[in-house]
């Protein structure tokens, strides 16, 4: 039996929580001094892990030697003064100590080491080079930095405090299931796994990661809906004798062309445009309309996606069948035309997620 709970991340905008402008900029400094700790810790750590996984090459001038990656007190072959998991932690801890809240270094050091655990073959094979943080990366943190978590009717916000900045939430006009994911966090119903904190163009977001309880349908299992994506009609499902087209190539990709066609006219403007100020301010219009074309497509992909799953919800299909799959995407890879316009691994991911959240079984033929 598959678990009863998923987890969903959101995007919530944070802003600093201080009455004057001189503290708001103080408290963004220490968040962009973290930030680049984490780079410099990240780094430090997967480096340090490739190290003792690849640490028998480096006995290529002795004979017969023994090692194992372990505690010396729990094995006499042990090369660690100390467990292994936290050899990279007290390495960070020490060299970060005072700068920086130990949780986030703590959150960093688990994940990396999850993920090199997990990619470890591919890295004794030669056939995966090491993860290189950049410096705009993204820096974990657990339910420990969120302290005083309520709602502010006068300032009609969830306010508390990341560590020591006092922080509150910025939703917008259309934040979705954000505002009800917010209350039920206050309330206890739900929880707060390890998330990430992002800064970028000076704004700060919270990537919060929920933990909430399947949605509970009345659907059967023997009863099975067989959809098919293609650009020609981006979803078409049958159940039984009931069938829907989702979407159509003339709403779906001719607007997505007009985007496109839209963009390659700016682009060819732009060598007419007023020179000064460096390339990026010439290739602003360009860069409006791809993040236009992104907006667009990623819209269009949730709201097919959403039409197909409250079909079978309605329909009382607890299983779901993409048909003829692998086809398809071999016909994709031929013609760029298509690879380039389709968005098919973007609809399945939306679709994978939305069936797991309604507790629909989904099959890839």
């Amino acid at each position: 039996m598959g678990k009863e709970t998923i987890t969903l991340t959101r995007r919530i905008q944070l802003l600093i929580d201080l009455p004057t402008e001189e503290e708001r900029r103080e408290a963004k400094g220490k968040l962009y001094q973290w930030r680049y700790r984490c780079h410099k810790a990240a780094n430090l750590i997967v480096s340090h892990l490739y190290v003792q996984e690849m640490i028998q090459e480096f006995f290529y001038l002795s004979v017969g030697v023994k090692y194992k990656l372990v505690d010396k007190k729990k094995d006499e072959l042990g090369l660690f003064n100390r467990s292994r998991m936290n050899t990279t932690y007290r390495m960070v801890s020490d060299r970060f100590k005072g700068e920086m809240p130990t949780n986030i270094l703590s959150q960093l050091n688990s994940r990396i080491q999850s993920t090199f655990k997990k990619n470890r073959e591919e890295y004794w094979r030669g056939e995966r080079s090491l993860h290189n943080f950049k410096k705009e990366m993204a820096f974990p943190f657990s339910m420990e930095g969120v302290c005083g978590l309520e709602f502010n009717p006068e300032k009609s916000a969830f306010c508390f405090r990341f560590f020591s900045i006092p922080v509150k939430t910025y939703l917008g006009r259309a934040f979705n299931d954000k505002w009800k994911l917010m209350h039920q966090l206050t309330k206890g119903e739900i929880k707060m796994r390890t998330s990430h904190l992002k800064l970028k163009d000076g704004k700060i977001f919270m990537l919060a990661t929920f933990e909430i309880e399947k949605e509970k349908h009345k659907l059967r299992p023997e009863v099975v809906a067989e959809a098919s994506l293609s650009l020609e009609y981006p979803i078409m499902v049958k159940i039984g004798k009931a069938r829907l087209s989702i979407g159509s190539r003339e709403e779906f990709l001719y607007r997505r062309l007009a985007i496109q066609a839209a963009c390659r006219r700016t682009r060819e403007g732009v060598k007419y445009a007023r020179s000064g100020n460096g390339r990026k301010r010439k290739a602003k219009a360009v860069e409006r309309f791809r993040e236009k074309e992104h907006n667009y497509v990623n819209h269009r992909l949730h709201l097919y996606s959403r039409e197909l799953i409250d079909f079978c919800v309605k329909h009382q299909a607890g299983t779901l069948v993409l048909v003829d799959q692998e086809k398809k995407i071999e016909i994709a890879r031929e013609e760029a035309f298509v690879l380039r316009n389709w968005s098919y691994y973007d609809l399945m991911t939306k679709i994978k997620y939305k069936a797991e959240k309604a507790g629909i079984e989904l099959i890839t033929d």
